[in-house]
């Protein structure tokens, strides 16, 4: 039974679960269709299993375009994008080499998110990023910064000792994201004594890094449970 509610959204009544299971069996499907040396009968499977589900997603998302108010805003909303993605590696790779277009196969993925229509919790996440989206690209920019000032500090402090482990600020970035997120590979790390200070300092920035986003989704997310 198809039904909107109060802002226009469309939901498909107790169709909705049949759709939440299929999406949960397709992912199933894509993880079995990269075992090695399958038979031609479960390829053959897994082919008509592929074609069915975006038949019956591409049904879905045909009706939600009808039935949406106003329309169009469906279709360029979060979900209806989602919703795009989920099918278009199907329609894309149809009548090309499946060798250059594997690329589009990744898509599928997108098929997770659509989980999310259907979760009241997924539903709190989503709006809780929106409320700190701003705060978010903020931090972001000030990550960036960071990255760049520790991939140039630590290439003052190392090119000398380390020229083929720290050869230029861009080599350095890859040292700089795994230290100011303290993952720490230990691929490529300091032997000076100002960098080690150096990398201190990073990895005490780094705790803030990780820890500033957390305590805002984490605010958000209580302010909406509210």
């Amino acid at each position: 039974m198809i039904e909107r509610d109060s802002g226009g959204r469309v939901t498909l009544g107790k169709w909705e679960y049949a759709v939440q299971i299929l999406i949960v069996l397709s992912l199933i499907e894509f993880a079995f269709e990269t075992l090695p040396r399958l038979s031609d009968g479960w390829l053959l499977f897994f082919n008509i299993f592929e074609t069915v589900t975006v038949l019956l997603f591409t049904a879905e998302y045909l009706i939600r375009i009808f039935y949406c108010r106003p329309k169009g805003a469906y279709v360029f909303s979060f979900m209806g994008i989602i919703d795009l993605l989920a099918i278009l590696p199907f329609y894309l790779t149809t009548g090309l080499d499946l060798r250059s277009a594997r690329a589009f196969r990744l898509f599928r993925l997108f098929r997770l998110f659509k989980l999310a229509r259907y979760s009241s919790a997924m539903r709190r996440y989503q709006q809780a990023f929106i409320i700190i989206k701003e705060e978010l690209v903020l931090f972001g920019v000030s990550a960036l910064i960071a990255v760049y000032l520790a991939s140039v500090g630590i290439y003052y402090f190392e090119h000398d000792a380390q020229p083929e482990v720290f050869s230029s600020v861009f080599e350095s970035l890859w040292w700089a994201i795994v230290t100011l997120t303290t993952v720490g590979y230990g691929d490529s790390y300091p032997i000076t004594v100002g960098g080690k200070v150096f990398t201190s300092i990073v990895v005490l920035v780094g705790v803030g890094t990780v820890a500033v986003p957390t305590g805002l989704f984490a605010s958000a997310l209580s302010r909406k449970r509210d």
